[in-house]
């Protein structure tokens, strides 16, 4: 990060996330820095410059990326305030975008408030009532926390999806464990059978049904159902480990998410036990030093680590360790009808909080080729340009005659750091002709586009029956106002 010496900046809520993503008081980052603990209290609250001289200086301390952990929580929060003020609520406010990134900088806290608000809106407005949310006796905030799949996904999002008091249990429950990847199921059987008196049994699929782990509190027995492939089976033995050994680290992470009902903290829970199991499975640094070996070889890596192709990719998202950082990928899970289950990014990616994903992506062709990895340039509609791969992969086996769930997954990353993947060995990527998307198609602006959904509601849909275009919608050039 190229910086004059001499500059001064006004960059307190910046300072203050790179902080926390440190796990750092303002005492222990001002010893680090050689200033005093007030002067770190007036840079977080603005009342105070930072020279870039102390950026680098904490650059070159924490082994950071100033440019990624600088901007890329303010670009996701730019990117959603951007959907949300694109909305034709806001027809007749002209809000400027320079205004909407500086609200996305300087005011998280409010940006978090107003996707709150939004979701409520979006929600009363595809069916329910504010009257009837009153009947209900549910006020808007609780009805913000009553979708907590969206609230855990905002949570996972704050912290950059990376807890490293679970990184900690976890690598050392391998160093106890010291087994290689082929022998960690067994040593965890050993782990739970021992130290918690809970047997583990493969069960047939007639006894457990549509059920693939259940853990009998009682006769203190973890049922696994024999539909579940190897992976997938030590993959549950450490969520339940997880659940047993790391009650402390999981109330303090989730204590930090604040005031939360019962079902967003319940999951919460569940998604940080998942987090611990993948972990365990692949723990920091070997396997981030397998993937850098590698040129991130997603299905060696698979192999070298008794992984799945999914669990591999999810893992890949949350390398982000302050001293010993991955590519910040991004990464989507998405159905053959489009529905997105997962979306995780440790990057600047915009996903839409409020939509869908364009269908340019070839995340989506993968249904087709089921058998290959595909990969891809894109490229959106203000220029920035990522690379990415998307596989399908299958679920447990069903049993007949069931079918088998099925779904995409896209891995991404800036085109920057494409280089480093062995996906791309041989590409041009400075010359490489990016596919054209948008985030979804009610906010992509593209013309012409026979892949069109809807239109953009940023702009006046022209109808004509006297003209047939290629995309089934013409509208404006100009901007709603």
């Amino acid at each position: 990060m190229a910086a004059d010496s001499g500059k001064k900046l006004f960059v307190g809520p910046r300072f203050r996330r790179i902080r926390q993503q440190l796990g750092l008081s303002q005492t222990q980052i001002a010893e680090g820095l050689g200033i005093s603990p007030s002067y770190i209290n007036l840079i977080e609250r603005n009342q105070r410059p930072v020279t870039a001289q102390i950026l680098l200086r904490l650059a070159e301390t924490y082994d950071l990326d100033l440019r990624d952990l600088a901007t890329a929580d303010e670009d996701r929060f730019f990117a959603e305030l951007n959907e949300i003020f694109s909305d034709p609520l806001f027809r007749q406010i002209d809000v400027p975008k320079q205004e909407l990134r500086d609200l996305a900088e300087l005011c998280p806290g409010v940006t978090h408030a107003l996707q709150r608000l939004y979701a409520a809106y979006t929600e009363a407005r595809q069916g329910e009532t504010l009257a009837a949310a009153q009947m209900a006796d549910r006020d808007l905030g609780t009805r913000y926390e009553a979708n907590p799949v969206e609230r855990v996904r905002e949570l996972i999002e704050a912290n950059r999806n990376y807890f490293p008091e679970l990184e900690q249990a976890a690598e050392a429950l391998r160093d106890e464990l010291n087994v290689p990847a082929e022998g960690l199921y067994a040593a965890l059987v050993t782990r739970l059978r021992e130290k918690h008196s809970v047997q583990t049994r493969i069960m047939p699929v007639d006894v457990m049904r549509e059920t693939l782990r259940r853990f009998d509190r009682h006769r203190r027995q973890l049922l696994i159902s024999e539909l579940v492939d190897p992976p997938g089976r030590a993959f549950q033995l450490a969520f339940q480990l997880g659940l047993g050994e790391c009650t402390q680290q999981l109330e303090t992470i989730i204590g930090r998410a604040g005031p939360l009902d019962d079902a967003p903290r319940r999951l919460f829970r569940i998604t940080l036990a998942n987090y611990f199991a993948a972990a365990v499975m692949m723990p920091y640094q070997p396997f981030l030093a397998a993937a850098d070996a590698l040129n991130y070889d997603i299905h060696v890596l698979a192999q070298r680590f008794n992984s799945g192709f999914e669990q591999v990719c999810h893992r890949l998202t949350t390398l982000q360790r302050p001293n010993a950082r991955g590519i910040p990928f991004f990464l989507l899970r998405v159905d053959n009808a489009g529905n997105v289950s997962k979306r995780f990014s440790s990057g600047t990616f915009p996903f839409s909080k409020f939509g869908g994903t364009c269908p340019l992506w070839n995340v989506h062709s993968t249904f087709d080729t089921p058998d290959r990895l595909l990969k891809q340039v894109i490229e959106l509609p203000d220029g920035t340009r990522y690379f990415s791969i998307a596989q399908m992969v299958r679920r447990p086996i069903a049993p007949h005659p069931l079918p088998q769930p099925r779904f995409a997954i896209g891995l991404g990353c800036e085109i920057r750091h494409a280089s480093r993947l062995v996906y791309a060995a041989g590409m041009d990527l400075e010359r490489a002709e990016g596919t054209p998307i948008g985030v979804n198609c009610r906010l992509c602006e593209r013309e012409n586009c026979a892949q069109r959904a809807e239109p953009p509601i940023t702009r006046t849909l022209i109808l004509d029956e006297t003209t047939r275009r290629v995309s089934s919608f013409a509208f404006s050039n100009a901007r709603e106002l």
